[in-house]
Formats: C-alpha cells, structure tokens, sequence
C-alpha cells in the first residue's frame, strides 16, 4: 500500500510549536515568568501552518484524512476544556482546539468547491463571528489557518498576511497600548506575531531532512495532559 513519506520538517514544527505553548503556558506556574509570553506567540500560528501543511498535501486533501483530523479535534476538545479551566486562572475563552476546528473547517472549505464543505464553511464562520469573545484568538484566529494555506507555497514575503491577522487574533489592540508604554513583552509580543508564519514557513523548506520523531495520532492527548502536569508542578512549588 503507498504511504505518504514521512515529512520531518512538519513533525520539527509540531514540536517546536508544542514547546512554546508549554513556555507560555509556563507563566500560570507561579513564578513571575511575564516574558515568556514572547515565545508562546509562535505556538497558535504554527499549529495553525502544520494544519495548512497537512491540507496542502495531495494525499490529504484526496482522501478522508482532513475529518479524521477534525473528529479527533472535537473530541479532544471536549476532553481539554476541564484541565484548561482548572489550570488557567479565570478563563476569558475556551480552549484553543474549538478554535482550530472551525479554523480547519473554513480552510477544507476553501479547498473544497463541493456545497457540504462549502456549507461547513459558512457555518464556522457564522460561529466564530458570534462566539468571537468565547474562542480563544477569535474570529481572525479562525481566519488564520486560511491564512496560512494561501500563503504556503507562495514567497516568503507573503507571510504579511498571515503575520497580520495573527496580531489581530493576538488582541492588538491591547498590545499596542502596552508598548506605547515601553512595556517589552509587548514589543515582542508584536513582533514574534508578525514574524511567526515567516519563521514556520523558513522551517519547513530548510529542515526538511531532519528526522525528530514523528508526531502522531498520541500527540493530541500531550494538550490536556500538559495542563495536569503544570498543574502538579504548580501545587508542588506554591
């Protein structure tokens, strides 16, 4: 049976996603840690270029592997938000994979011209506009794996776009504000935001015969399992 080769610069990019996010996640552990939020900027938009990634792959977007992807999205969805809620202190949103469900759903329907999808895609776009305050990154989080499939084999000054609405996801606004007051997250914030994509997209073209280990079907238990582990590390150190 023909298998897809196994494409290591993606699984790198997981990984290195994987560990901003445990970086930034790091900042609720107890410890004044405000600038490793700079870092955890990276983690939503490459997650969000390893989605346009697994689409842009003609075995993926000719099979049905995009909803197995999106079936276990949904449940693991449903299985993060308790350890979500009980680690990170007064949640504003849900977590980040409802996000990434619609995300998924509004970049397959761009791919695919066939009414369902195309009915799936208005379908998460309403959702997101309504539950704009509820999804974390929001409506242009939803926006961004789009983003970043349009942008994917395209040179690498394109990565603006998806830059831009990753800051608009990242509550710009906010931000500014903050570096008006020479607050240096902020900065930084802004600009790992804007340079995130074009930092994803140089990692996949130049790493590509690197071989990390794969990142499978196991990897979406490792986002609510992060959560119990700080979780720990937290009553342990307070």
């Amino acid at each position: 049976m023909h298998r897809t080769k196994r494409d290591g610069a993606l699984d790198l990019l997981k990984w290195l996603a994987l560990l901003s996010m445990v970086l930034d996640h790091l900042r609720y552990v107890g410890y004044s840690l405000d600038l490793l939020y700079v870092p955890g900027r990276l983690a939503f938009p490459w997650f969000c270029l390893a989605m346009a990634a697994n689409l842009a792959r003609a075995s993926v977007v000719a099979g049905s592997g995009q909803w197995r992807y999106l079936g276990w999205l949904m449940v693991f969805s449903a299985i993060s938000e308790i350890p979500y809620r009980v680690y990170i202190p007064d949640p504003d949103t849900l977590n980040v994979m409802p996000t990434l469900v619609l995300g998924l759903l509004v970049a397959r329907g761009w791919q695919d011209p066939t009414l369902p999808a195309r009915g799936l895609t208005m379908a998460a776009v309403v959702l997101a506009l309504v539950f704009n305050e509820r999804l974390m990154f929001g409506f242009f989080g939803v926006l961004l794996p789009l983003a970043m499939l349009l942008v994917i084999r395209r040179p690498w000054y394109f990565s603006v776009l998806p830059g831009l609405v990753c800051l608009a996801g990242n509550q710009w606004r906010v931000l500014y504000e903050a570096a008006e007051f020479g607050n240096r997250a902020a900065i930084l914030g802004i600009v790992a935001c804007l340079i995130a994509p074009l930092l994803g997209l140089l990692l996949l073209r130049q790493t590509s015969r690197l071989k990390p280990p794969p990142m499978r079907r196991w990897a979406y238990a490792l986002y609510p399992a992060h959560f119990l582990l700080l979780l720990a590390l937290r009553q342990i150190i307070v």
